[in-house]
């Protein structure tokens, strides 16, 4: 599953210019010119990571990062913000609503895919290959096996996925309309009733061992992967 960036920039040649780096990187692209439509992107889309340009038409990089530091549904999505400001009370601002890290412009291709592999490690140090363990729970996407304090699990494909999702993106709420897009896919039609379909399968394969509590149900908001209570 490629690594999604959500690029929000009101220049379209530096838009093209990044996508065309990330895209060589092997990174999936979206891109809005503004902080609102940055906001209807996200709805459709979950970023592993923004690209955020700090001087944005009607809404500033800094408003949108405050905003979205309050949304639940999107709080913890690393923010990289795109400027040509350098200064440190700047990028102290910008650290206070949110913000990872910096990109200076004008900056080269190779500076921001280093910079946006250093921050989605620190985000989520567990590449996609690697065995994921949470309370006893473990996945290994390679082997393709799960185990809970070290008894196998048995699960369907669409289960393993959608737990191999929850495990590499903990803390974080999604809607079913999320999931449906990062479990199943952008191109696949499939009802999101489907997705409590799946959850309950999911929970029920790990019921024994007391793991289905880790699948958590937040009211009116959607579904979080947790340890804690």
């Amino acid at each position: 599953m490629a690594v999604k960036i959500l690029i929000i920039e009101d220049e379209a040649a530096i838009r093209e210019m990044v996508e065309m780096a990330l895209g060589a990187a092997g990174y999936e692209v979206f891109q809005a010119e503004t902080g609102e439509e940055g906001f209807s992107t996200l709805n459709e889309h979950v970023p592993d990571l923004i690209l955020l340009d700090w001087m944005l038409p009607g809404m500033s990089g800094i408003d949108f990062a405050k905003r979205i530091k309050k949304d639940p549904l999107c709080s913890n999505i690393p923010i990289i913000m795109l400027t040509a400001r350098g200064e440190e009370e700047d990028k102290v601002r910008g650290l206070d609503v949110g913000a990872d890290d910096f990109v200076t412009k004008p900056f080269s291709p190779r500076e921001l895919v280093s910079r946006i592999k250093a921050v989605l490690r620190r985000a989520s140090p567990m590449s996609s290959d690697e065995v994921v363990e949470v309370n006893g729970l473990r996945l290994d996407p390679v082997s393709h096996r799960v185990s809970a304090n070290e008894e196998k699990v048995d699960m369907g494909p669409t289960e393993f996925r959608l737990l191999h999702f929850f495990m590499t993106h903990p803390e974080r709420v999604f809607t079913r309309g999320q999931l449906l897009d990062n479990v199943w896919g952008t191109n696949v039609y499939v009802e999101e009733r489907t997705v409590d379909v799946h959850i309950r399968r999911l929970r029920k394969s790990i019921a024994d061992t007391g793991h289905d509590s880790l699948i958590q149900t937040v009211r009116g908001a959607g579904y979080r992967f947790s340890g804690k209570l």
